[in-house]
């Protein structure tokens, strides 16, 4: 009988290696296009998320200013609520502010996020990007960065009527409740600077730098990533200790 040469099998880990090589693909490609770190390779899983730029909502940002449009973020917030090996949330924060209802949508899901969470201001968490700075666990900034803290505004046609100012007022509201409510600074305190009138030129509101924003119970801690990275570290393994 003539001899039969088996078909030579792959070697079981060239498989490995394609998919090695897929993943790297994929993961290189959501931080160069999204700025997304789906699990860090630390000792715990931690899933890092970028708040830049311009917060865009309904309305598209102009193509010259870089803008974290919140129909991407909110899907990938229920994908790290539902993802078990997710095991805690990062948001990196230096945005300009935005879209108020966008902002105060994404920060309402990070604060009901059930893992452990934190913030970190690098640069500015200006605006709308207060309540998201506040809306984790635990809320860390570097001392170089600042948050201007001021009174809704509006762009485009206004009606001068009753109902458009009480509409803002209800919206200031929203925002002055949710930051009382996710930090250590009282609602009357933080209308006090949305209303101070002596610092900004043509403007009303108040610039907090690092230290300031932790004075004013704004902002929980002083920190840097490691800093952030230690407090989820430290949360997660007391959850699984159950202290």
């Amino acid at each position: 009988m003539p001899n039969r040469t088996p078909k030579q099998q792959p070697a079981p880990h060239a498989a490995t290696d394609a998919k090695d090589v897929e993943r790297m693909r994929l993961e290189h490609d959501l931080i160069t296009d999204s700025g997304i770190v789906p699990a860090t390779k630390g000792r715990h899983a931690i899933y890092c998320l970028t708040v830049i730029g311009t917060i865009e909502g309904h309305s598209l940002a102009p193509d010259n200013q870089k803008s974290t449009k919140y129909e991407h973020v909110i899907p990938q917030l229920v994908d790290i609520e539902e993802d078990p090996a997710v095991e805690g949330l990062l948001v990196i924060l230096n945005t300009v502010g935005g879209d108020v209802e966008a902002g105060l949508a994404l920060a309402e899901l990070i604060s009901g996020v059930s893992k452990p969470s934190a913030t970190l201001v690098l640069g500015g968490g200006h605006s709308i990007g207060i309540p998201l700075a506040v809306s984790a666990r635990k809320s860390f900034i570097v001392p170089t960065a600042t948050m201007t803290v001021h009174p809704v505004r509006h762009s485009g046609m206004v009606l001068g009527v009753p109902q458009t100012l009480r509409y803002f007022e209800q919206m200031q509201e929203r925002i002055v409740s949710f930051v009382a409510g996710h930090s250590g600074i009282s609602a009357r305190r933080f209308t006090q600077l949305m209303h101070n009138t002596g610092e900004l030129v043509m403007d009303m509101g108040t610039v907090l730098g690092g230290e300031q924003a932790v004075e004013e119970g704004l902002i929980d801690a002083i920190g840097n990533l490691g800093d952030a990275l230690r407090y989820l570290y430290a949360e997660i393994d007391a959850g699984k200790t159950g202290y």
